[in-house]
Parts: C-alpha cells; structure tokens; sequence
C-alpha cells in the first residue's frame, strides 16, 4: 500500500505536463504555459519529480493540520455545550451564544459541520410554499400587525401564556408582552402601551380571533346602516380613529408570524438561559431584549416621516380601552352583572345602563356618559316559600243556571244529593 500514490485530475495533469517537459518533449517555458504557472514554479517541480519521483507533484501540506484549524479540545468543548444548555439551538444561534457567553468563536458552517460528524440534533428550517410577495409600506406607523401566540413559553417553568405581539409593517420593529390568556383585556393592556411608548398608528393588522372580530349577528339597524358588528377592541380602536383590517389567513400577516417563529427559537432558549420562571420576570426580561432586537433585525423604512400620532388633548383611554356592556335596570333600581346584584343609587329614568369594566380592575355603572353612585349588594335577602294552598273542587249549588239547561237541548246534570241518592 506504501506504493499506491492517490492523485487528483489536477496533479495527474502537472506530472504528464512535467514527464513531458523532463523527457526534453516540450520546453520548460511551455510547460508553463500549459500549466498556467511560471517558469520558476515549472523548474522546482522538475526538480521534485527528479529527486521524489512522481511523489513530488504531491503538495507537501496534504495530511498535515492546518495553522489555523481549531483544537480539538476547543471543539469538544463547544460540542459539550451545544450538547448541553445549548441542547437544541440551530448552528446560527449557538454560534452566538457560545461567542457572547463563552467566548468561543466559531463560524456558523463549521459549527454545521461539527453538528453533522457528531450527530448532534437540531431543528432544521421546513421548506416553506410558494406566497406572493408584498411590498412593505413606506411610513413607520402606518400599518402595524398584531397577533397573540399560544406557545409553551417557559418551557413548563410556568403554565401556558401567551405572547401578544406587535411588528411595524415598514421597519420590523418589534414590540411584545406575555399574558396568561388571549382575550380583550390583553389586547387592550398591550396596546395601551404601545400607544404610550410609540404613538397611535394609522392601521392595525389582525386575524379574525374573537378578540378582534365580533361574532355576534347583525342587528336590524346594523343591516339598514350597512355596519358590521363591532368586539369590544374593534369599538375601541374606532373610538381611537384607528382602522383595522382583518387578515384572511394566516400567511396574510407574514410578517408577525414569522416574528413568532423566530421567537419560538430564541427567546424561548434565552430564557432559559437566564432562568426566568414567571411572566412578570419575562415581562421585564423583555424590555432589554427587544431593545437589543430592534436594533440588530429592524430595517429603514422606505420614508423617513413617523405617522404614528399622539393621543388627543383631553383623550381618555381608562375611559375608552374599556369593556361595555348594556344591562337592564329593574324596577327597584338594582342590576345584574357576572353574578353579581348592584343597587343604583341615582335616580334614572330608564330602563337601561352601561357597565364599564376598565383595565385597573375598576367598575362603572354609567348612563349617557355619566357615571352613577351605586354599591354591591353582598347578601340577598332570603325568599320564605309560602305553602302550598290545596285547591278543592268547585261544585255548582243546586240552583245553579248551569245545571238548568234542558232548554237548550243538554241533558240534565242532577245536583250532589241526587248523585248520592242514585248510588245508593
């Protein structure tokens, strides 16, 4: 086996070349020419060949390690940890991390091929169907899409939550909140809060989950004004002089659910990292996170002008980022609410009022804007049940005109006595 040289196409054409040019059958200086090498490189592999035999056309590096190749014990220590707390990251992200928090820096294709040779499992991009693409819009604000993902955040560190996130649809920029559940007051906290860090959009991006699509039937004045029913967050947007649009599928707002993909990944595993275990502590993880997120994925937009706008002079939103509901108001004044009996203490002339469930956990009972004193009625007084009266049967007197019909063609019907008598 000492024997048996193995050779390239390349190698096996620059020792026929250089057999040629030895043998005196063509010129050194064509040689390399042919070779495409200088004259000087042509002389030094005639002269290998001459003393090494065709060894010589071998590169002399080949088997040996490179320079700049990295330790193995440096290799197996990034293996350990991608095996490790790193179990499950993609090549990119653990490229990161082990650069950020240990200080190893490997390139992501090498880390690939390290996964690869070793084995190591990793989730691996689907490929993905054939969309249309969408140009973005031109302003920052003018379009941002809103959508709540249900997912094992905590990795079972905490019950299931949601994630209610917000991505401009111009620049990408990203804005999000964990809540235990997708419903009203979620989107209502979280855009109240958006609204105070960034300002009013233009529109707003949405499915047609409960939460922002009414499922209740048009009413009789609905289909004469042409009007859809509104959700609670639907009334509250209009109020805001927001407009929303209901996306059709999924793939419609590409954009956040590809956000919720990729914070599926990573932020699920930097969590893990910091060993957050409640929603308040993620909360507050998050700030510094999307900071540092918009800053490295966010792109310009088209327009340099912010269309986000500030709330009006005056504006109200405990007032109006409320749930409302129509109640009816009894005679006695009281109403009733999720359970619970309220005595009304104002004098109204109506049969009907609005109770306000705001976002601090306060409650309003209103009519025609203006709220009215009222108090819980924690005991309910207790019903006596009266007993039950025996009805007995009526029986007619004997003089009775019903009995007397013999005029009008009906069979005599004998009194109680006459009855008794006969059965006797």
């Amino acid at each position: 086996m000492e024997d048996i040289l193995t050779m390239s196409q390349k190698e096996l054409k620059r020792l026929h070349v250089i057999r040629k040019a030895i043998d005196k059958c063509i010129k050194q200086r064509e040689a390399a020419d042919l070779l495409e090498l200088s004259q000087r490189q042509v002389r030094r592999l005639v002269k290998r060949v001459r003393e090494e035999s065709d060894k010589g056309i071998i590169h002399r590096s080949r088997g040996k390690q490179s320079h700049r190749a990295i330790a193995d014990r440096t290799r197996q220590k990034a293996l350990a940890f991608c095996r490790g707390i790193y179990a499950g990251f993609n090549p990119t992200f653990a490229s990161e991390k082990l650069f950020e928090r240990d200080k190893i820096k490997i390139s992501r294709e090498t880390l690939r091929q390290w996964f690869i040779t070793e084995g190591v499992v990793y989730d691996k991009r689907k490929a993905r169907p054939h969309r249309r693409w969408r140009p973005r819009k031109a302003h920052c604000g003018q379009m941002v899409q809103l959508d709540g993902s249900h997912h094992d955040w905590f990795e079972g560190r905490v019950a299931d939550c949601v994630l209610m996130g917000y991505i401009d649809d111009a620049s990408s920029r990203v804005y999000a909140r964990f809540y235990e559940y997708e419903g009203t007051f979620p989107a209502m906290d979280s855009f109240k809060r958006y609204i105070l860090k960034y300002g009013l959009p233009i529109s707003v991006y949405f499915d047609r989950h409960s939460t922002y699509k009414s499922t209740k039937k048009q009413t009789l004045e609905d289909e004469l004004l042409n009007r859809q029913a509104l959700s609670q967050f639907g009334r509250a947007l209009e109020e805001l002089g927001v407009h929303f649009i209901h996306a059709q599928s999924a793939p419609a707002k590409g954009r956040v659910e590809r956000l919720f993909k990729t914070f599926q990944d990573r932020l699920v595993k930097e969590m893990r990292l910091e060993g957050i275990k409640s929603i308040a502590d993620g909360n507050k993880f998050l700030e510094h996170y999307l900071s540092v997120f918009n800053k490295r994925f966010a792109v310009e937009p088209a327009m340099d002008e912010d269309l986000h706008r500030p709330l009006l002079v005056g504006a109200n939103l405990e007032k109006i980022l409320t749930v409302r509901t129509e109640r009816t108001l009894r005679n006695d004044f009281t109403v009733v609410h999720k359970g619970k009996l309220y005595q009304v203490e104002d004098s109204i002339r109506s049969d009907k009022v609005i109770i306000e469930d705001c976002l601090s956990g306060k409650r309003l009972i209103t009519y025609k804007g203006r709220a009215l004193r009222y108090k819980e009625i924690t005991q309910r007084p207790v019903k006596i049940k009266q007993p039950r009266k025996i009805h007995k049967a009526n029986i007619p007197s004997w003089d009775h005109p019903w009995r007397n019909r013999v005029l009008q063609g009906y069979p005599v019907v004998r009194s109680k006595e006459e009855v008794f008598a006969g059965a006797l």
